[in-house]
């Protein structure tokens, strides 16, 4: 076994991100399926390993010190960027998305619940590759799979969490780019119409390429908001945890990013430099993805059962079936509709990190979608942990479980 400290997890982080870009530069498949750079170098650094561990017996673990870290940064970066103007705008385009993703949630569950059952399996496992890790990644699934253990007695269920989470997030993060793909080339939409589109607006994360000019003082002053978000956002964690009103610290950190980012509005001659916000924040998606993926066991999931495979591939395929067919319909049939699409599956199938990324690639190919960058992280990282809780208990007072 191979420990890498922080500092050299940091330098493979940045080498992996900086060849899986060069990939995707280079190989028109990856450019054609727009798969995120952070997917392509963590997959492919993650399944040398796999060979590594198999063949030579030799297990590579990276210090996963800094994924913590980074993805609070990324979302509270996002809370920064969500300002009442923009929530106004895109107010009724969040309460649809939210209504879609709950049924998913429930189409999930019902289907886990179901599949498990006619395999002869525990109906908890239905529920594990349904909604808990599926729309609720590793956090929830880790959570769920604590309560499970204890109160449920089902041994393994933090186990199954664990690899049901990790498969998924790498089939939303290969499956998203390619559906929105499908749908934008079908149609050819344009954002013409969109009221969000003007250059003014273009400055958060649908546009993470464009040359910023940013200072050190910007840079610094970045710096300071993202750690008060992170401050306050895990003291309010710490002080609601345990209580019914408990929740994930990267929600609350969200919250904190809102909260402070609308506050400094009102200061009399003081604006927060947006565009250093949205380029920090990708700086910390794309190492917090490329950590998370290189880092995963694959070499774990040869040890799923067949069923587990059996449940995860019918909930991809109707994941790709319910973006196509209900997501992107109710959405408006428009390119904004299919950026959404991209971001439903990564979170819907992973986590919003992915979706971000997943959307990403498809704005980089085919222009900004500024409604769907607003969608996204407040219903996939802001709403959905709330909604899946209240979801899951409800199937849980089901007699099956009783």
């Amino acid at each position: 076994m191979i420990d890498i400290d922080i500092y050299n997890t940091l330098v493979c982080t940045c080498l992996v991100l900086l060849f899986g870009r060069v990939l995707v530069n280079r190989i028109s498949l990856f450019q054609q399926f727009t798969l995120p750079a952070p997917v392509v170098g963590g997959i492919l650094v993650a399944v040398i390993l796999l060979f590594v561990k198999l063949y030579l017996n030799i297990q590579i673990n990276f210090n996963g010190d800094m994924t913590s870290p980074l993805m609070l940064m990324f979302f509270a970066s996002i809370g920064l960027n969500a300002n009442v103007r923009q929530l106004m705008l895109g107010g009724r385009m969040i309460v649809l998305f939210l209504i879609v993703v709950i049924g998913l949630l429930f189409l999930q569950n019902i289907l886990g619940i179901g599949l498990a059952t006619l395999l002869g399996e525990d109906p908890l496992l239905g529920l594990l590759v349904g909604s808990i890790t599926l729309s609720g990644g590793h956090g929830t699934g880790a959570a769920w799979g604590e309560i499970f253990a204890n109160q449920y007695h089902y041994a393994s269920a933090l186990e199954v969490a664990m690899a049901c989470a990790t498969l998924s997030l790498i089939l939303g993060g290969l499956i998203g780019g390619p559906i929105a793909r499908f749908l934008v080339e079908r149609r050819q939409p344009s954002t013409e119409s969109d009221p969000l589109a003007s250059a003014d607006n273009l400055t958060a994360f649908e546009e993470p390429k464009v040359r910023r000019a940013i200072s050190a003082y910007a840079v610094i002053e970045t710096i300071a908001m993202l750690s008060i978000c992170l401050s306050l956002g895990n003291y309010i964690a710490g002080f609601l945890k345990g209580s019914i009103f408990e929740l994930p610290s990267f929600v609350c950190v969200l919250f904190v990013g809102v909260v402070l980012n609308n506050v400094i509005a009102f200061i009399p001659g003081y604006n927060l430099f947006e565009r250093a916000v949205s380029v920090v924040g990708n700086v910390c998606l794309s190492l917090f993805l490329t950590i998370a993926l290189m880092s995963l066991k694959l070499w774990e999931l040869t040890n799923l059962a067949l069923p587990m495979v059996v449940i995860l591939t019918v909930q991809t395929v109707v994941m790709a079936l319910y973006a196509i067919f209900v997501t992107y319909r109710v959405m408006g049939r428009d390119y904004n509709a299919a950026v959404l699409v991209a971001g439903h599956c990564g979170f819907g199938l992973g986590a919003t990190p992915t979706a971000i990324a997943n959307m990403q690639a498809v704005t980089d190919r085919y222009g900004p979608a500024p409604v769907a960058f607003i969608v996204v992280p407040m219903v996939g990282a802001f709403f959905i942990d709330l909604v899946n809780a209240v979801v899951i208990k409800g199937f849980l007072w089901l007699p099956i479980f009783n």
